[in-house]
């Protein structure tokens, strides 16, 4: 048995002789006084208990100090200090600290939960004595569940949280203003002799950017580049021009008589290609898809024309009870719709004689009609005076997918290529033109300027201006579309990618 050292005695520990007491000493307490946590607390070199209440003792020990890591002990490890008070300029620090203080309890409620709501008594009397040490925390140091508690009265939005939320709303993206569209047209043109007629289409707006006006006997083309104007045709005191038709690459135009006739003009060479018949008296709208021309007619029937063969007509379509004075072909070309001055909406099938859908919802005649280049299947219908109303089809199934009443006759309609827009013309009694949003079907804008119906419209080729004619013997431009936005180009950078292939 080797020999004890005197400290060794005096604590009861058992030591070899060649190990004296302070070889193993890491830190010297008093062994007959409990350990002060005072003395441990405070990270300051000032304690926080009186210098009487720590008593030195002769007889001391030494073991391993395992440091107390409670979670209600956060200002022994310096994870709340308390702020250092900041003087004010004017001499009015007392109101700051408080505002300090409050925001900081406010910080600490909303990150560490409901115990830091409440100050603790040290903060209650805002005095210059330190902060207690028994600071409740929730979430630092903690490896135990609580249970549920009362929330805290910080955790409403009106406090940090509510704080943040109108901060993000205050510095996100603000709306997009409504677009402007300019009021007054920026081109107005005299076009004497341009008839009054609701069942008549006397203008058109070729891919090649030259309009097409059927005044009285003729017909005149305008070249949007230059302005010039070129007399095509005119067809004698016994005939009249009732609708007018460019083909889809603008090369030809259709000419539509009183007499019942088609004609083709190579709009180029100013000069007449084809005569077709088959009409017994006026043939007011004319439609082309990419191979065949579809004209209606006074006579209740609709015609389907091919260039590539002799006859002249190759279908006939019998559906309609009064004239026909609406046709358009489907972007791709698979469906024709019409309306009639029978109320009626019918759509076609390309090699059907029978009509597909037969809608009956007008009240009045329907002229306007426009296929959305946007949705398949998706056709806009406005009806006459009578009706008043623009209405939106499904012509996979025939539902009427919404409609809405503008207050006066619908005489025109056509979408935007650009936007998700359509433009509508107008009749009595505001002869107004409307840009409506789809599916919104929000109103754009409202312009006027024509002192009669507003019965023609056409698109320029870019789909930005149109051009509307009216009984008033006037035709009008306007800007109401903006430009296509053009796709952002993908750079080809990788490096086995087509673009980078060589044959050797």
């Amino acid at each position: 048995m080797g020999m004890e050292s005197p400290d060794a005695k005096k604590c009861g520990l058992k030591l070899p002789a060649t190990m004296s007491g302070t070889s193993l000493r890491l830190d010297t307490f008093s062994c007959s006084s409990p350990l002060s946590i005072s003395n441990l607390s405070s990270p300051s070199k000032t304690n926080l208990s009186s210098p009487s209440s720590t008593s030195k003792s002769s007889s001391t020990c030494s073991d391993r100090f395992i440091p107390c890591r409670s979670s209600s002990r956060l200002y022994a490890f310096a994870l709340l200090d308390k702020p250092s008070p900041v003087k004010d300029n004017n001499g009015l620090g007392g109101g700051n600290s408080i505002n300090n203080e409050a925001y900081s309890r406010l910080l600490k409620a909303e990150l560490f939960g409901s115990d830091f709501a409440s100050p603790s008594p040290s903060h209650a009397g805002h005095g210059s004595g330190s902060p207690s040490i028994m600071s409740p925390s929730k979430n630092i140091l903690r490896f135990k569940t609580d249970s549920c508690g009362p929330t805290s009265p910080f955790s409403s939005p009106s406090t940090l949280g509510g704080h943040r939320n109108d901060l993000s709303s205050d510095t996100s993206t603000p709306p997009k203003p409504p677009r402007k569209v300019p009021k007054t047209p920026h081109k107005i043109l005299d076009a004497p002799s341009l008839q009054d007629d609701f069942y008549l289409n006397l203008v058109d707006w070729s891919s090649q950017n030259v309009l097409a006006v059927g005044l009285g006997t003729s017909v005149y083309l305008w070249s949007a580049s230059n302005s010039k104007v070129t007399r095509l045709c005119d067809l004698g005191p016994h005939d009249g021009v009732c609708s007018v038709q460019w083909t889809k690459e603008g090369s030809y135009i259709s000419i539509g008589t009183c007499l019942g006739q088609v004609q083709i003009w190579d709009g180029t060479r100013c000069k007449r290609v084809r005569t077709l018949g088959g009409h017994q008296t006026r043939t007011g709208v004319l439609a082309w898809n990419s191979r065949i021309l579809a004209s209606g007619s006074r006579d209740r029937n609709i015609l389907q024309h091919d260039m590539r063969v002799s006859n002249d007509y190759i279908n006939q379509l019998v559906g309609h009870k009064s004239e026909v004075c609406g046709l358009k072909w489907s972007s791709d070309d698979r469906e024709l719709a019409s309306g009639g001055n029978d109320n009626q909406l019918l759509v076609w099938n390309q090699h059907s004689k029978q009509p597909a859908l037969r809608l009956t919802e007008h009240t009045a005649a329907v002229k306007a009609i426009s296929w959305s280049p946007h949705q398949s299947n998706l056709l806009a219908s406005g009806g006459g005076t009578a009706d008043r109303c623009i209405r939106f089809w499904n012509t996979t199934n025939g539902h009427q997918l919404n409609y809405i009443d503008t207050g006066s006759q619908v005489c025109n309609l056509a979408w935007s290529k650009n936007v998700n827009e359509l433009v509508s013309t107008h009749g009595y009694s505001q002869n107004q033109i409307m840009v409506w949003k789809y599916p919104s079907l929000a109103k754009v804008t409202t312009l006027t300027g024509h002192s009669m119906r507003v019965l023609y419209l056409a698109m320029s080729p870019d789909g930005q201006t149109i051009v509307t004619g009216a009984g008033d013997e006037t035709l009008r431009f306007w800007n109401i579309f903006p430009s296509m936005k053009a796709p952002t180009p993908v750079k080809d950078t990788a490096l086995w990618s087509l673009g980078r292939t060589q044959i050797r």
